[in-house]
């Protein structure tokens, strides 16, 4: 019976579904489930619905009305009138409606659009936290091994009387340290796991790992190029409409100060006379107290103020975009200094301490200096390169990459 369960067992591990835990995310994977399950981007495509909507109603005209009355409740001396209102709007009223509408619209699928652009830089921001945040527990982790291995090794060499014993406790502070470190890294990892999977739109994540090359650095255009494509950023754009919605509105309210005229049609019968007459007449308020001058005045301020925040939103957003292009480039340099000259002096001072050490020409000390030295550097560049791709995503958030 064991020999037919052992093959079947290894057969169903094997042919078994990955579990959706164990799964290696990429980037273009991240970025598509994050589009279909982001709860922003669905209350975005709802609005633009919305104000699809709102075009729909503006393009309405309005409804005739049936009027009715009775005069006299005797039979023979009754008058009984019946009329259809049909009011006319006068002034363009329907136009600016329609063109207020229109521009609501506009700015919804603006802000449908800048939802998108900054769930993108979230998302790629949180998937690099995790790719880098890999690469520090693993660090990390490798620093605990290589600690173990090198407190074992100096209690031998205390054990064979070559080395005080002041050695082999401080290697084991060193181990302890280490292994604190590795957790920590561990529990960082597990924050940024989460933090990329609620950018995804998932309660905890459904991944085990993220890929991607740790060993290249964002790269962006000059400066100058960004700027000019700021004006055509998502969120600048959805700002800039909110403008011309806003005169729209100051037409619509303008619009109002020409009264309507109401056409009636109907017809009246006496009954005393034994007869029916047509009935036609119009309605035109006299506009003698409120032309709207108030409601005109109101939309005129907010459209101007409409204007003035579209100024402070372009500042803001060349302020941070100035300062995320110094940040990415000041990384970029770092980057290449560390992987060009620091990293390699780090790990040949620590090879060649290594060797002397095991050969009886240096002290553990000099082994230990030599192991920070590399750790340090190790770890600079990783936190250089967080602040890179943390750079890059407030530019592609900026410009509505």
């Amino acid at each position: 019976m064991r020999r037919l369960l052992l093959p079947l067992g290894l057969a169903a591990l094997f042919l078994s579904p990955v579990p959706s835990w164990a799964q290696t995310l990429t980037l273009v994977r991240a970025l598509e489930r994050a589009n279909s399950q982001s709860p922003a981007v669905a209350a975005a495509a709802k609005e633009v619905e919305a104000a699809d909507g709102v075009v729909q109603q503006a393009e309405v005209r309005r409804n005739p009305e049936l009027n009715a009355s009775v005069e006299d409740t005797r039979h023979d001396t009754r008058t009984t009138t019946a009329t259809v209102d049909f009011p006319m709007e006068l002034g363009g009223k329907r136009a600016a409606r329609v063109m207020a509408a229109e521009r609501g619209r506009d700015v919804a699928q603006a802000e449908l659009a800048n939802a998108r652009a900054e769930l993108r830089s979230r998302v790629i921001a949180a998937y690099f936290g995790v790719l880098v945040a890999q690469e520090r527990a693993k660090l990390a982790a490798d620093s605990a091994d290589l600690a173990t291995r090198a407190a074992d090794a100096v209690g031998k060499r205390v054990t064979a009387g070559k080395v005080s014993p002041v050695e082999e406790t401080r290697a084991r502070v060193d181990q302890a340290n280490a292994q604190l470190e590795a957790a920590e890294a561990a529990a960082e990892l597990q924050t940024a796991r989460f933090v990329l999977a609620t950018q995804l739109g998932d309660s905890e994540p459904k991944f085990d790992s993220v890929s991607g090359d740790i060993s290249s650095a964002p790269t962006r255009p000059a400066l100058g190029e960004l700027v000019a494509q700021l004006d055509a950023s998502a969120s600048l754009t959805a700002v800039r409409l909110e403008v011309e919605r806003r005169r729209a509105l100051v037409e619509v309210e303008r619009s109002k100060a020409t009264p309507d005229v109401t056409v009636s049609v109907g017809a009246k019968r006496d009954n005393d006379l034994g007869r029916t007459q047509a009935v036609i007449g119009v309605a035109i308020p006299l506009p003698l107290f409120d032309r709207n001058h108030g409601a005109v005045l109101e939309a005129s301020r907010r459209a101007d103020k409409a204007s003035d925040e579209l100024q402070v939103a372009r500042l803001r957003l060349l302020a941070e975009l100035q300062e995320a292009t110094n940040r990415l480039t000041l990384a970029g340099t770092s980057l290449q200094t560390l992987r060009g000259t620091v990293l390699p002096s780090a790990q040949q001072a620590y090879d060649a301490a290594s060797r002397g050490f095991e050969a009886g020409k240096f002290g553990f000390l000099e082994v230990l200096d030599a192991q920070r030295s590399l750790l340090q550097a190790r770890s600079r560049y990783l936190n250089t390169l967080a602040a890179a791709y943390q750079a890059a995503a407030v530019i592609d958030r900026t410009v509505g990459r």
